[in-house]
């Protein structure tokens, strides 16, 4: 099957196109044909080890894991002897960060991972989608508690994480303020933002509303800068670890003056998650927003764009022409 391999850290350069073996089915799990994959922000910082110390988890001198891409949307090829939940020829979708696989022909999963079946109403490049951004979206709202009636900030929201955050905050209830540049005020609106701050244009920072809960999807900012539009008690949250590490450090400080605070939370995924996005999916109140796409041959491309920072939502590989 084809896969992009990279054996070595390093620029987007690094990876090729190769055929390798096939994985094995085992009797637990299932054998996804892949249709459609992402390069995503977690895929750029695995390949090029960055920051230094994920090589603790990655492998210190070269990669441990060689096929990197954690999003997949295909159809089951083949299930273990043990399989009941799948069966071959079910469209699925699901992610899989820490084992990797799915820039591939062909992905194995096991039958309780990550995975489930697509929304009737989904595309294959739409469910490969929606689950790495999503995933930390809702990790940051679940912390924080973000519900009916609260005003919720989303900075960096034309990304994978910030496109998500808005659509799932805002179906929660809350009412949402996106921070983006001047080209997609209208794409956050569509999204079900309440109000959209042009950033080239006015410093966010500065705003005179105040909110419960600053999301900080791209990590360009910082508690100290974002403490004033917070409300008493009102949380800060970014994606990133932040100037020297910061962010979590302050997440285990506590509150500070006003009741104010950062949190700091983990992102996990399983497949209550990816049933619940599809749920989301189904109803209409999510959907990935799609930068643009690029075939397997070409993914080194796709990591370059990526790297631009400039994406908006996510970058889609195709691995056929049916997506």
């Amino acid at each position: 099957m084809r896969a992009a391999v990279h054996t070595r850290y390093g620029p987007p350069d690094v990876v090729r196109i190769e055929n390798v073996e096939r994985p094995a089915v085992t009797d637990d799990g299932v054998l996804v044909r892949v249709h459609a994959t992402t390069v995503n922000r977690t895929d750029c910082a695995y390949r090029a080890a960055r920051p230094f110390f994920m090589r603790l988890f990655t492998g210190l001198v070269r990669p441990s894991v060689t096929i990197l891409g954690n999003e997949f949307a295909g159809v089951v090829d083949a299930v273990g002897g043990a399989v009941t939940t799948f069966a071959v020829g079910d469209r699925v979708f699901g992610y899989t960060e820490g084992p990797f696989g799915a820039h591939a022909d062909y992905l194995a999963m096991p039958e309780t991972g990550s995975i489930a079946t697509m929304a009737e109403n989904s595309t294959f490049a739409e469910a490969a989608a929606s689950t790495e951004g999503s995933h930390y979206a809702l990790a940051q709202i679940r912390a924080a508690k973000i519900g009916a009636g609260q005003a919720v900030l989303v900075y960096g929201a034309t990304g994978a994480i910030g496109s998500a955050a808005v659509q799932l905050a805002k179906g929660l209830g809350a009412t949402v303020t996106a921070v983006c540049g001047t080209a997609d005020l209208e794409l956050v609106r569509g999204l079900g933002a309440d109000r959209g701050v042009d950033y080239t244009a006015e410093d966010f920072t500065r705003d005179t509303d105040r909110y419960d809960v600053v999301l900080d999807a791209v990590g360009k900012s910082s508690f100290g800068r974002c403490r004033p539009l917070l409300k008493p008690g009102g949380i800060y949250l970014s994606t990133e670890l932040g100037a020297g590490a910061q962010n979590p450090f302050l997440a285990l400080v506590g509150s500070v003056r006003g009741g104010t605070r950062v949190m700091f939370p983990i992102p996990r995924h399983d497949q209550a998650m990816i049933v619940y996005l599809r749920g989301l999916i189904e109803a209409g109140t999510f959907t990935p927003v799609i930068d643009r796409s690029y075939p397997l041959d070409r993914i080194v491309d796709a990591y370059r764009y990526v790297e631009t920072g400039q994406k908006t939502g996510n970058v889609v590989i195709s691995l056929d022409q049916q997506n």
